[in-house]
């Protein structure tokens, strides 16, 4: 999994490529972590247009980012999702947790 961080006026956009599971979730979560208690940024898209899978692991991950966003004011949001993502996210009831958008623009619009 690589992760690679655009900031913009008003969010910072994380683009994820490859998957995310047990094994990296890690990863994203410590990124999280770092961007939210460190730097402060409250306002996030991640973009899941190079992604392709996400485990319950990677779920609990995005859940703990919004809670923490939330108490600071900010939200994330998730652009980019192909069918078996999204799929998931529907599944497992997160879909209503979270605004989704089909494009990373759409995302930066909102905003």
């Amino acid at each position: 999994m690589n992760i690679k961080e655009i900031s913009i006026d008003k969010a910072t956009v994380l683009v994820i490529e490859g998957r995310i599971d047990s094994t990296t979730s890690a990863l994203l979560e410590k990124k999280l972590l770092i961007m939210i208690e460190e730097k402060g940024v409250k306002n996030m898209i991640i973009d899941f247009s190079s992604m392709d899978y996400i485990s319950s692991a990677g779920l609990r991950v995005l859940l703990m980012a919004a809670k923490r966003t939330d108490k600071m004011g900010g939200e994330i949001v998730l652009s980019g999702l192909d069918a078996n993502v999204r799929e998931v996210f529907e599944i497992s009831g997160f879909s209503i947790m979270f605004t989704m958008y089909a494009s990373q623009a759409d995302a930066i619009n909102a905003f």
